[in-house]
């Protein structure tokens, strides 16, 4: 006895791992046997999904966070700590099936009108914006009739756009047992009660029922409070039903149990199914069809959801990539193994490129190659840069876009990974950044000496677009754009503002204050090591050979990246000693013999360098290994260095 609590204190929930499905409830059977939390039970039932019950009133942001992977169902919420909302909508992909009128405080406009004397306004109030909020986020919207589907979508257009069905609602098997053994069980009885169930809720309008019994001299009956098999019962010995509720009242189970226990009904219009195909026919036969079918129908909807694979759109562009080197192919081959499109623009290659990616497209029907020339001797030809890449977005046609470079491939590991993200992703967050790893010299070599990720992954919205942000552009003599240091130009921004895009990023403060300290600090390389070979085991990554080959890369600086930046910042960059960040000599005095050997030095003595400054040997810079290594599709490549 000593071992147990005195306190009767319930330990908090958790959102249990293998379950498929989170169903939020404010009662469920066991607590109530309201006709919501029935037909909650019977859904539940009829799954073949796994599925976590959870009282609204326990949901709390851990909760969420937990369930962040699961599919969530909300049934009545009135419970829930509504402050939640903004949370579910933006993170959670979820479904909600609607059994009355909760943008309403009062969940009836009658109810509300009857108490405050005066119509409903909620739609237009806060409390009445929020739930349309919540709703409008909803995967899918479930309703109990027609009527009370066209009611939401009067007070709240937008709703249309978005899945809605009609369920009614939802009985198991069990019920149907019953029913079949009441049947029999009353053929013979003499069938003259009129019933009318007792309610002390002004809506339920048992006042007006047993009014209507009274004037008609009806022989009738109000039930009060009777346990629900027993009810059944008395209604398969019935005559008729009068039920005449005072408010809207979506699908009551009492009228369909009802009919298909043969009593006549009397009710009135606030009975919101009554006259829907399904229910309004003779033919019990139809009518026990549509409603066995009702569990059927949701979880094939919901199972559409769960399993519904977003399209992905790749994008990349090429210039010139043979003469540069660049394992452009394999770059493009790695996208189409995960994308549904891959559109690749090219600027104007005049060494055999272009001719490449036409063979590519005769052997792959999702790859989109198109050719939008440039001028790139114009004085500012690396602000196309951003442009090449914001043009290949527009072509894309699917939900998400995932860019690289033509010099980067993805892992054969990592395409499931980036399936899985468009599916996971928070509804909230349209640009993400993820890893990259960067070699050096070598497959041996991955560098620890630049920020280890990159914008990657993005909803496809019309207003997300690349080049210069907003307070970095600038404009010269002629009108033409330039930046200030603080980009490369291809930045994510907004096409409307010029604003950046937010963007999450697994990468900390902290986790860059460990890669800073593993420049001076073994144990903090080998924990930074640890960390990214985490990050790079459950995140999708970018393996870039940029610096793979030394000695092209040093070429490129000497032929190329100086007139670029130039370009770029509007800079005048005068070939000195002073100016070479690798040479203590003009670029025009170096020979191929010293490109080479010092390609090499930098490759054996170092582990990266930012070319900000020249070089200091003395300087050793680290490095780290990881376990995953080189994608498949680029070995022959590295084969040939």
């Amino acid at each position: 006895m000593f071992n147990r609590s005195p306190f009767n204190i319930e330990p908090p929930p958790s959102v249990p791992d293998d379950c498929d499905i989170v169903f939020v409830g404010d009662m469920f059977s066991s607590d109530h046997l309201g006709g919501a939390e029935l037909t909650t039970d019977a859904i539940i039932d009829s799954s073949t999904y796994k599925v976590f019950k959870l009282h609204s009133s326990k949901v709390t942001a851990e909760l969420l966070s937990q369930g962040i992977r699961k599919h969530w169902i909300f049934g009545n919420y009135s419970s829930m700590d509504w402050n939640l909302i903004p949370t579910i909508v933006a993170n959670l992909n979820y479904s909600i099936i609607e059994f009355d009128y909760k943008y309403c405080k009062y969940r009836s406009t009658e109810k509300h009108e009857q108490a405050e004397n005066m119509p409903c306004d909620c739609q237009n109030q806060m409390y009445g914006k929020m739930v349309s909020a919540f709703y409008y986020g909803a995967k899918s919207l479930w309703w109990m009739s027609e009527q009370q589907m066209q009611k939401y979508h009067q007070a709240f257009p937008f709703l249309e756009q978005i899945k809605n069905t009609v369920l009614s609602s939802v009985f198991n098997s069990d019920f149907f047992s019953e029913i079949d053994y009441l049947r029999i069980k009353a053929q013979d009885v003499n069938r003259e009660k009129y019933l009318v169930v007792g309610s002390t809720s002004w809506i339920k309008g048992t006042q007006d029922g047993e009014a209507l019994c009274k004037k008609k001299n009806f022989d009738y009956e109000v039930l009060w409070d009777l346990p629900y098999k027993d009810m059944l019962e008395r209604l398969s010995q019935a005559k008729a039903l009068v039920f005449l509720p005072k408010g809207k009242d979506t699908c009551p189970r009492l009228i369909i149990e009802a009919k298909l226990l043969g009593c006549d009904i009397i009710t009135n219009e606030n009975v919101q199914h009554i006259n829907e195909e399904w229910f309004n026919t003779a033919d019990l036969n139809a009518v026990e069809g549509y409603l066995k079918s009702a569990g059927k129908r949701f979880w094939n909807e919901i199972k559409k959801i769960i399993e519904y694979q977003p399209t992905i759109s790749g994008y990349t562009t090429t210039l010139n990539c043979i003469e540069q080197n660049y394992p452009f192919v394999e770059s493009i081959k790695s996208m189409l193994a995960f994308c549904d499109q891959v559109v690749v623009v090219d600027g104007g290659s005049k060494d055999g490129t272009w001719e490449q990616l036409q063979k590519l497209t005769e052997k792959h029907e999702k790859l989109l190659v198109h050719q939008n020339v440039r001028d790139w001797n114009h004085p500012r030809f690396a602000v196309f840069d951003g442009l090449q890449k914001a043009f290949a977005r527009v072509l894309c046609t699917g939900e998400f876009c995932w860019q690289q470079d033509s010099d980067e491939v993805i892992h054969q590991d990592d395409y499931d990974k980036i399936a899985n993200l468009s599916k996971i992703l928070p509804k909230n967050i349209d640009l993400l950044a993820l890893p990259v790893i960067e070699y050096w010299g070598g497959h041996e070599k991955i560098r620890i000496d630049v920020t280890p990720w990159k914008w990657r992954f993005s909803r496809n919205k019309p207003h997300i677009t690349h080049g210069v942000p907003k307070e970095l552009r600038k404009f010269d003599e002629n009108g033409e754009m330039y930046s200030l240091p603080g980009t490369d130009g291809c930045d994510y921004i907004r096409s409307d503002t010029f604003e950046r895009v937010e963007f999450a990023n697994f990468y900390t403060g902290e986790s860059d204050a460990l890669r800073n300290q593993a420049f001076s600090d073994k144990e903090a390389l080998s924990n930074y090591q640890m960390w990214f070979q985490e990050m790079t085991n459950s995140l999708p990554s970018a393996h870039h050979y940029s610096w793979f080959d030394i000695k092209r890369k040093i070429r490129t600086y000497k032929n190329y990246w100086s007139k670029h930046w130039q370009s770029l910042y509007n800079i005048s960059q005068d070939d000195t000693a002073e100016n070479n960040m690798f040479f203590n000599k003009p670029w025009s005095e170096t020979t191929d013999e010293e490109l080479d050997n010092f390609a090499e030095k930098l490759a054996n003595e170092m582990g990266g360098w930012i070319f900000h400054t020249k070089v200091d040997f003395s300087k050793k810079t680290p490095h780290m290994k990881l376990s995953q290594g080189n994608p498949e599709i680029i070995r022959n490549w590295i084969d040939k260095k």
